[in-house]
């Protein structure tokens, strides 16, 4: 990012500050008369919102348009579904939302709190055992101990091993990457700043590279190339534990421990942080939901106008010149701007909203034949009590250890997750599903009645399109979430007479409600050859598209998925240079 940019995203902080609530602010559903803006938002999920944010600090014109009635995108909380409780329907944790975007949109001020966890793992054992992992050093040593000592004693060097390579991601992250495509329409001397900026890229990069040691960078290159199954196997030698870490190099991927490449996905372990701590994931209070809510107030603060109920069915672009002229909204109404930042998802933007024969045939292709495919379904559950977990002597009805963090249920070896992959492979909803369950309503007060919960289940694997029935049927629904909820009976004998209600998003589901192609939670697959300089397509990397002043800003963008808000703070940087340049 260069200087001036970073000057213009920040010019926002020193603006008349005002104080809100926690509560969601109230949205208009029809855009104020304005002959034009000076840019226009597709979808008001969190990094729409985060661009819509900074350009307007940046002193923009900005409208963002939500189609559906609530804020969020993915990050979002609804209470309509089972009465008294607020579900988080999509996302549930957070930890890897950029610390420089609370802290330049002052979050915190805007309502946003942080409920870490501690404990914040525990995978239940059907022979009795158990394992506890945490912040806390010396409870994850005594916990891993009753597997493996060796794996006790290893497990710190695992951490810190993760925690170097993340300073290498950091700067990666927050950084637009460095396209070399060649910008015809700048000046000499803005082609040569451009030269320049990218060099600058390229040498903190190696800078840091050089910091890491030559061993170092020889096994950060095993770990984005190799298998999680490899990486743990290396590493650790009791089932429970390397399942347990397991979980996070293929949640929400169609993909396996064994997956070449699937190691990368291990550094979200510690990759993000809570209040400064590494790798410390937290619910947010009110649901995430709230995450969003603080990042829309910080945009009507600096003068945003966020509009719901506001469907954009086209891209208007200039039949001549190629370039954006602004969007028509499926009612027909036309918002003229020459800056539009895409929040869909790639698919979303390229096929079905820019007009046909406007891009280059090897960009749509490339688009198009990209990897949606998921296998994720999330089930939100309002229940009666807490679980009560077999192997768990002491339980405690308002919460225990092993009630705080994400409980692993069917995760107790690689080769139970292997096998529930290869059948959805095969077109088939897992036999026993992999499942990581959350009860944040153990530390957040305010999303259910008091003595009941809402519990979430991030569930895999199911495939998108079933060999046999189909996902509209309800019975193949109820069935399914049955077999879930059977499983955790297994676990906590009981859970299934606790549910009240539930509400099921499976890929299909995702898709229609939520926008995203293949119910990918990530707006794409997030393989080595969909990451950095390939995303979402080779040589369109910068968050800039083919159509002029079309810009990308959402999860299909650098770097990638997961409720961060890096690509809308990138993409907004990068808007603001090219206004700068024009």
């Amino acid at each position: 990012m260069s200087p001036a940019a970073r000057s213009l995203l920040l010019s926002g902080a020193r603006r008349r500050r005002r104080s809100f609530s926690t509560e969601a602010p109230s949205l208009p559903q029809q855009l104020p008369r304005r002959k034009r803006w000076d840019a226009v938002v597709i979808g008001g999920g969190h990094n729409g919102l985060a661009a819509a944010a900074y350009l307007a600090r940046a002193g923009r014109s900005v409208a963002v348009l939500e189609r559906r009635g609530v804020l969020g995108g993915a990050a979002v909380s609804e209470s309509d579904l089972v009465p008294g409780f607020r579900f988080s329907r999509c996302s549930y944790l957070l930890s890897l939302l950029r610390p420089a975007l609370i802290r330049e949109l002052e979050l915190e001020r805007h309502g946003l709190n942080l409920l870490p966890r501690s404990p914040s793992s525990f995978t239940p054992c059907l022979d009795g055992r158990y394992l506890l992992l945490g912040p806390d050093a010396e409870l994850s040593h005594s916990e891993i101990s009753k597997f493996s000592k060796n794996d006790a004693e290893a497990y710190p060097r695992y951490e810190e091993k993760l925690e170097r390579f993340c300073k290498l991601m950091d700067f990666v992250i927050d950084s637009p990457p460095p396209e070399l495509r060649h910008e015809y329409h700048l000046s000499m001397v803005d082609r040569m700043k451009d030269k320049v900026d990218k060099s600058v890229f390229w040498s903190k990069l190696l800078g840091i590279v050089m910091q890491q040691g030559q061993k170092d960078m020889v096994d950060f290159f095993d770990l984005l190339l190799s298998p999680a199954s490899k990486i743990l196997n290396n590493w650790f030698e009791g089932d429970v534990l390397k399942a347990t870490l397991a979980t996070d190099a293929v949640i929400g991927t169609m993909a396996g421990v064994h997956t070449p490449g699937s190691g990368y996905v291990l550094l979200h372990h510690v990759m993000g942080e809570t209040g400064g701590q590494r790798g410390v994931w937290a619910y947010v209070e009110g649901g995430m939901g709230s995450v969003s809510s603080a990042i829309s107030k910080a945009a009507l603060e600096a003068g945003v106008e966020i509009v719901t109920n506001a469907e954009v069915s086209q891209i208007l672009v200039h039949h001549t010149s190629g370039r954006v002229q602004g969007v028509v909204l499926a009612d027909g109404t036309e918002v003229l701007t020459p800056i539009v930042l895409s929040n869909a998802t790639p698919y979303r933007t390229f096929v079905d909203l820019v007009p046909a024969n406007v891009l280059p045939d090897d960009f749509l292709s490339a688009i198009k034949t990209a990897d949606y495919s998921s296998a994720t379904t999330k089930i939100n559950v309002a229940v009666d009590r807490l679980p009560q977990f077999s192997c768990c002597k002491d339980f405690n009805p308002e919460g225990g250890p092993e009630h705080m963090g994400t409980i692993h249920i069917g995760s107790e070896s690689m080769e139970e997750i292997d096998l529930a992959y290869r059948e959805a492979a095969n077109g088939v909803s897992s036999t026993r599903p992999v499942i990581e369950m959350t009860i944040p309503s153990v530390l957040d007060k305010t999303i259910s009645p008091p003595g009941r919960h809402v519990i979430n289940l991030f569930v895999q694997y199911t495939p998108y399109k079933l060999s046999e029935g189909s996902w509209q049927n309800s019975n193949v629904r109820k069935s399914f979430a049955e077999r879930c909820f059977s499983l955790i009976d297994e676990y906590a004998p009981g859970f299934s007479s606790s549910v009240v209600g539930y509400d099921m998003l499976t890929p299909p589901d995702l898709e229609r409600e939520f926008g995203l192609t293949g119910g990918n939670i990530f707006h794409g697959a997030m393989g080595l050859d969909s990451l950095f300089l390939m995303r979402p397509a080779k040589g369109w990397s910068d968050y800039r598209t083919p159509v002029k002043g079309l810009y990308l800003c959402g999860s299909g963008a650098h770097p990638g998925g997961g409720v961060m808000g890096a690509p809308g703070r990138n993409a907004a940087s990068v808007v603001l240079e090219d206004l700068r340049t024009q």
